[in-house]
């Protein structure tokens, strides 16, 4: 891989209750202005500070059966998103793997570390969400979107809250973290000449 190219995938999930195409160029290789469609306001709200945040090339266009509530739509978004991931990241060589970020925003704070291993797991603890909700936003969600996440992107997600109150804040923050956290373990690692990261020698 030679250092201009963009890695990128384009994922199409349609199912009698989403439809979904993501759109990615990994973060840092091509950054651009996100573009986010989908019928939960919140939602396409926090995928524009993940992408903006993360540095990506990012484009979302969703639909669902928001009439009966969120739940469909925004688990979809996160498995589809979590998939591209996946297939831009290939065979993960040459990536730093691990990522961190600690980021605050007013009264909260919020660790994300991730590894992007293979081996998908979520550490979720995010206590002043739980059921709270944001304007007609769940933010029993948050949860349902990091889980597909991490399930289809093949990636160990931990998520903790430090300290915070107020449930708008937590989610922003969490979004943010993930984002910056995505951001360092996407890099390119030149000290690892292309290899893949791990003693296993696959990912």
């Amino acid at each position: 891989m030679t250092s201009h190219e963009h890695r990128g995938a384009r994922v199409a999930r349609d199912t009698k209750e989403t439809q979904i195409v993501v759109e990615l160029v990994l973060p840092g290789d091509a950054p651009r202005p996100p573009k986010i469609e989908t019928p939960v306001p919140f939602l396409t709200h926090m995928l524009e500070a993940l992408g903006k945040h993360g540095a990506m090339g990012l484009t979302v266009t969703a639909a669902g059966d928001v009439e009966i509530d969120g739940h469909h739509t925004v688990e979809d978004v996160g498995l589809v998103l979590g998939s591209a991931i996946d297939e831009a990241l290939g065979d993960r060589s040459g990536i730093y793997r691990y990522g961190h970020f600690s980021l605050c925003m007013d009264e909260t704070l919020v660790d994300v570390s991730i590894d992007l291993g293979g081996r998908p797991y979520l550490v979720f603890e995010l206590p002043a969400i739980e059921g709270k909700w944001i304007g007609t936003f769940d933010c029993d969600l948050v949860r349902e979107f990091f889980q597909a996440l991490s399930v289809q992107g093949r990636m160990n997600l931990h998520i903790r809250q430090r300290s915070g109150g107020n449930a708008h804040h937590v989610v922003e923050a969490t979004f943010k973290a993930v984002a910056k956290a995505l951001r360092m373990a996407c890099a390119r690692d030149a000290a690892s000449a292309g290899s893949v990261p791990s003693t296993k020698g696959t990912l």
